[in-house]
């Protein structure tokens, strides 16, 4: 790639890009089409000329034709409770804005970029994928909009994104526990670097940090398995200063941790209290129904869709929307007081 084009204050244009890319204006408007007739290695060069230069599109003037009634949905996989929620909300907010909604699935290969910019869509709700700065930054100059879900890294400048609470969410964790009379915690993450999980520990963290002799002993990383959950919390509970409470952020880490429990001989919550965080219908179903922080996953869904669609009215230059839905504490049977002798098992 050569070097960067002087810094002035122009409009950076096609050329620009096509410059920097070592390639050809009708190479880059390709790539912003998501044209399939194109190298990897000079997708991957445009991108990142893109992401260099700041290019984006003249004002007022939209990609492709008039306003599509479509709405991408982006999407890691179609598994599991919350994306079932997720999709639920989507659905309902864009049918009741006359919109369509097509399913996306981001894998590995990044290809789904290219898939948004081939369909005529509205835009694209992003949720349970971490796009680099230069997919996000071609979505934005080929002047495809795009919303973010919880984004699980910081999002740019120009990203809009709605989220939940979770620090909030943690810390109304650890105050419930403390409440109980809790001294000793674990806490288990979902992917280390993700955004919202780290959020939620921290926000755990604080709600401790007000009680003397409250201390987090263990904080384990379970990538959002109950598998991997289990195989964390197993070696935190069989310690000798063991944690008599665990705060987990999913409720499927949270019923991995009940499984760990059964393995060490603890019982749920005489010997162990476990929260969880989403209130996904397994909550319920767990054995004892667990107490978890509600996330209100159908609304964050619609709320990304309507403000997907506000973006078309938003006026140039405006600051990209950032909106917060609230969580709330809910208590079912999977917290109780210490027992008095929580002491080594072993």
């Amino acid at each position: 790639m050569s070097a960067p084009p002087p810094v002035d204050d122009r409009r950076r244009t096609l050329a620009d890009v096509a410059a920097l890319a070592g390639t050809s204006v009708p190479t880059v408007s390709k790539v912003l089409r998501g044209g399939t007739d194109v190298s990897a290695a000079t997708r991957s060069a445009v991108m990142e000329a893109v992401r260099e230069t700041g290019y984006v599109p003249r004002p007022g003037r939209p990609a492709r034709g008039l306003e599509p009634a479509m709405v991408d949905f982006v999407l890691s996989d179609v598994h599991g409770s919350w994306v079932h929620q997720a999709l639920g909300g989507v659905e309902e907010a864009a049918t009741a804005m006359d919109h369509d909604v097509v399913l996306t699935i981001a894998r590995r290969d990044g290809a789904w970029v290219q898939r948004v910019l081939r369909r005529s869509s509205a835009g694209a709700v992003i949720a349970l994928v971490d796009p680099t700065p230069a997919q996000l930054d071609v979505l934005h100059a080929a002047g495809r909009r795009f919303v973010l879900m919880d984004p699980m890294s910081r999002p740019p400048e120009h990203a809009a994104s709605v989220g939940v609470t979770n620090w909030e969410g943690g810390r109304s964790a650890a105050e419930h526990l403390i409440g109980l009379g809790h001294r000793r915690f674990a806490a288990i993450g979902g992917g280390r670097t993700h955004r919202y999980s780290q959020a939620r520990i921290d926000g755990f963290r604080s709600g401790l940090a007000s009680t003397p002799g409250a201390a987090l002993v263990d904080v384990g990383y379970a990538d959002w398995r109950r598998e991997d959950a289990a195989a964390v919390a197993e070696p935190m509970l069989a310690r000798a200063d063991r944690p008599t409470a665990v705060f987990c952020c999913s409720d499927l880490t949270a019923i991995g941790v009940y499984d760990a429990a059964h393995r060490v001989g603890l019982r749920v919550p005489d010997d162990l209290s476990v929260i969880g965080f989403d209130d996904l219908p397994e909550a319920t179903w767990a054995a004892p129904p667990l107490t978890t922080v509600r996330q209100p996953i159908a609304d964050l869904g619609a709320a990304a869709v309507r403000m997907l669609l506000r973006l078309a009215r938003q006026d140039e230059g405006a600051q990209p929307p950032h909106e917060e839905l609230s969580t709330r504490f809910v208590v079912r049977a999977s917290t109780a007081p210490p027992a008095a002798s929580a002491v080594p098992l072993r």
